[in-house]
């Protein structure tokens, strides 16, 4: 009698040890690569997350059951998010439309390290490209940055390599300025204030807390950026265009600012499986009045322009899959 108990039991064991293997092995735990914490990229990282978890059918009697489960830490932006998507230890990043470009094609930072496996998932908001000042620094556009103390961004960022490829441009290097620091996003608008640095250039949507650090907290100033160097970008590079940064966007936005900017766009690897980027777009897409609310720069998600606007690398198979069925595509 108690062999046939502790038979039934070791098989009761088993089943129940099964079971919880194959609950275990439908769970995804995916990782999305941001940027600085006070920047709108960590907010579109978590966003998705958020709608991800949303989703979720575990522990509810409604929902999907794709057993996704998401984070979005903070990381060194664009060209950092796309590295580590090629190297496998991110499944999807936040990145500027450029730097996609570049990547899929092999060209500026991404000369001989081509990832032709990145592809779009969705753009999501326009970043225009922020020229901002002390106060009193004299500072009127981009040709008057010579001489003076700029942040040029870290290294693996978006922020760096846009002023590496503007530097290059204009015929400039380093000594062009008085001195070039690298600090990051969530650095820089204090040095700034400190009068540590005169000017930083910052590819960002809008408003973003990390400018109005330096615009509300000690008079900086946003100024155009619409010389010659821009119009020749925007008329030769698709994932360039014309931006606006509206008066009144901070206390020293006192009239309209014309720059150029990209898109922020959201991509993966076609290493990562069909479902997992199926599931992760739709989260998005089907709860985009919520997404919409969580910044104000995600205010004006249209999805027609999110799956066509600055998607310069082939979109993965599993956001394509979605957006034939919804009849986008």
């Amino acid at each position: 009698m108690k062999r046939i108990l502790f038979s039934a039991l070791a098989g009761v064991l088993a089943i129940g040890l099964t079971a919880t293997a194959d609950a275990a092995s439908k769970k995804r735990f995916i990782s999305i690569g941001t940027g600085g914490p006070t920047g709108v990229y960590f907010q579109v990282g978590n966003a998705v997350c958020r709608l991800v978890h949303k989703e979720a059918a575990e522990g509810r009697k409604k929902g999907r059951k794709h057993g996704i489960r998401c984070s979005a830490p903070s990381t060194g932006g664009s060209n950092y998010n796309i590295g580590q998507i090629k190297e496998g230890e991110l499944d999807f990043g936040v990145a500027q439309s450029d730097w996609q470009h570049h990547a899929y094609n092999g060209t500026s930072a991404w000369k001989g390290k081509q990832f032709k496996k990145v592809r779009a998932v969705f753009s999501v908001h326009p970043e225009p490209l922020h020229i901002i000042a002390g106060g009193e620094t004299g500072i009127t556009g981009w040709d008057s940055l010579k001489g003076k103390r700029v942040n040029i961004g870290n290294a693996g960022s978006g922020q760096r390599g846009t002023m590496d490829f503007l530097m290059a441009r204009a015929g400039w290097n380093k000594s062009a300025f008085k001195a070039a620091t690298e600090l990051t996003s969530t650095e820089q608008s204090k040095a700034l204030c400190d009068g540590k640095i005169d000017a930083f250039i910052y590819t960002v949507g809008v408003p973003n807390a990390g400018v109005s650090v330096a615009t509300d907290g000690c008079g900086a100033k946003i100024v155009n950026f619409n010389n010659k160097l821009a119009s020749g970008l925007v008329k030769e590079r698709p994932y360039y265009a014309w931006a606006t940064i509206p008066k009144g966007t901070y206390k020293t936005t006192s009239a309209d600012v014309t720059t150029f900017g990209v898109m922020a766009t959201f991509v993966t690897s076609a290493d990562v499986d069909e479902k997992t980027v199926y599931e992760v777009t739709r989260a998005v897409m089907e709860n985009l009045d919520d997404f919409r609310k969580l910044h104000p720069a995600f205010r004006n998600l249209d999805p027609k322009r999110m799956i066509s606007d600055g998607l310069s690398a082939p979109l993965h198979k599993g956001a394509l899959k979605y957006y034939k069925e919804k009849g986008w595509k």
